[in-house]
């Protein structure tokens, strides 16, 4: 059985993380975030990390050069490893140099996953969001509410919900996200496997797709 790569597409209250953790976690994936990578980089003092360090003190934007300087790298310590890349690529520039760096270690994307979700159900989902002061673990009152209202289950801390999960701020994040992912959803759908999976059915239900279609994946010659 082969080595499976994946880019995880969806917009925020997806439940995309969620499914990144569980690919960690029970089938094994070397999960990429940029922001854990970056911050690792500059941690060891690496020269991508000096360079990134010097952008992110001065306010500047990463340029994609440096980025993928950071995947590359990825890909190098984690070479035979499955590969989840979730959060990146967010552009068709980005997408095409990541197709350069898995061709240079003699590998590609698999599969590009979208997890959909009709906007009106994100907002519903994200407005719903309540998160502990004290300990951080987020909580919804729409399908998975605390035992007690605005009281966290594990450490009895107060319940917020943060200034970001307001209905005109969704909506306006969801509008960038349309127009970044659309053209990268087109770009796999003529390059690679894309699969969609309807993010309303459930956790459970969407991992059990993804774990389907991983397995699809890897039994391909």
């Amino acid at each position: 059985m082969k080595s499976v790569n994946i880019v995880l597409l969806g917009p925020p209250g997806s439940g995309k993380g969620t499914q990144a953790e569980l690919l960690r976690d029970k089938l094994g994936f070397v999960h990429y975030s940029t922001g854990e990578v970056f911050r690792d980089h500059i941690k060891r003092r690496t020269p991508v990390g000096i360079e990134v360090e010097e952008y992110v003190t001065s306010g500047r934007l990463v340029p994609d050069e440096v980025v993928l300087e950071a995947v590359n790298a990825f890909v190098s310590e984690h070479a035979g490893a499955r590969l989840l890349f979730d959060g990146f690529p967010r552009t068709i520039p980005q997408a095409r140099g990541l197709d350069r760096v898995l061709e240079g270690h003699d590998q590609a994307v698999d599969m590009a996953v979208l997890i959909s979700l009709d906007d009106d159900e994100v907002v519903k989902r994200l407005t719903s969001r309540r998160q502990c002061r004290k300990c951080g673990r987020i909580f919804n009152l729409a399908f998975m509410p605390p035992k007690r209202d605005g009281v966290c289950d594990d450490c009895e801390g107060e319940l917020y919900q943060r200034p970001d999960d307001n209905e005109e701020i969704i909506r306006d994040r969801l509008g960038v996200y349309h127009e970044q992912t659309e053209p990268l959803v087109e770009y796999y759908r003529e390059r690679f496997r894309l699969e969609r999976i309807d993010g309303a059915i459930g956790r459970d239900r969407v991992f059990t797709e993804l774990t389907r279609l991983v397995a699809d994946a890897a039994g391909q010659d």
